[in-house]
């Protein structure tokens, strides 16, 4: 990599008059993302163009548009948006670490603290995400939900997030307040937590990599995913990224409410007597099985076995 060059490879990106997408080779330097267009898989110089960082806002993950959930937006200083799409979750937050660092140059405590979030936090390999979800809902020793007030509206059956990052410290989830909101984040972007009310939904669209999820009083969150119990939802299986979305087809707005990557996920078929323990329902038949590399067990009800296999065959093309 040459001198001076923090990160450098493929992104999609959104045009700016004309709004549709073209892969483009990005190069970020310190102050400076420069991106080109390519011919024959070669950058063509010099530069299509430059995003100056100095000033810049960065949102990761940005939720603006639904079917591409690997979106990154930077703000500059004078309102220009730009939206970047990465080929996967992984590559999404190396840019947009890479990216933050660069904005935050000037700032070493802001650099350290991206660091302390990339390098220091990981979960122990015997704790999954399944394991904090079912912990949080336990009734004796979870999180509890109860009415709180924001901005003279009442928000029933929630919490606070400092209440979260204090519950998972305390649970030996996080080993420091940092941790704690880093861990909370990825909860929050697997939709087992959501933001509620004007304070967290607004670091939800404004937040940058370490304000996702915001160790706040005045912030308020409540349960998402809920499992355990059957819904009819509308599935779509998106190839680029791998994703499956879903829809609740009783509403008329066309916004998915969850969606999981299917990248090292798998998937298989499930006998009559294959729903886990404790699943409300007496639901039998045509079931099958995802389960993401972040340990999330989704479970699914095809209208027929052959419906069934055409799902399995397709998702197994994407994992």
């Amino acid at each position: 990599m040459e001198d001076g060059v923090l990160k450098e490879g493929f992104l999609v990106k959104r045009g700016h008059i004309v709004h549709n997408w073209k892969v483009r080779w990005f190069i970020l330097r310190q102050n400076t993302l420069l991106y080109y267009k390519l011919e024959g898989g070669r950058k063509v110089t010099p530069p299509k163009g430059r995003i100056v960082l100095d000033g810049c806002t960065i949102t990761c993950p940005c939720l603006e548009y639904e079917n591409r959930p690997l979106l990154i937006k930077l703000k500059t200083r004078t309102s220009t948006e730009y939206f970047l799409e990465a080929c996967s979750r992984e590559e999404r937050d190396a840019w947009a670490f890479e990216i933050t660092g660069a904005i935050h140059a000037g700032q070493p405590g802001k650099v350290q603290q991206l660091h302390i979030l990339k390098n220091s936090f990981k979960l122990p390999p015997h704790i999954s995400l399944h394991c904090i979800v079912d912990k949080m809902h336990n009734s004796s020793s979870g999180i509890r939900s109860s009415p709180n007030m924001e901005q003279g509206s009442t928000y029933k059956k929630t919490f606070i997030g400092s209440s979260m990052v204090d519950w998972l410290i305390s649970n030996s989830f996080a080993a420091n307040r940092l941790e704690a909101v880093t861990l909370a984040s990825v909860l929050m972007e697997e939709n087992f937590l959501r933001p509620v009310g004007a304070r967290s939904m607004g670091a939800i669209r404004s937040g940058d990599l370490a304000e996702q999820f915001l160790d706040d009083s005045t912030a308020l969150y409540t349960f998402g995913h809920k499992r355990k119990n059957w819904k009819v939802r509308r599935f779509v299986l998106r190839k680029e990224p791998a994703f499956l979305h879903y829809y609740d087809p009783s509403k008329e707005e066309n916004r998915p409410v969850g969606g999981f990557s299917l990248r090292g996920s798998l998937v298989s078929a499930l006998e009559d007597n294959g729903v886990p323990t404790g699943v409300k329902g007496n639901v039998q038949g045509n079931l099958f099985k995802v389960i993401t590399k972040d340990d999330i067990h989704y479970y699914i009800q095809a209208s027929s076995k052959a419906e069934r296999a055409e799902w399995i065959e397709a998702i197994k093309k994407l994992t």
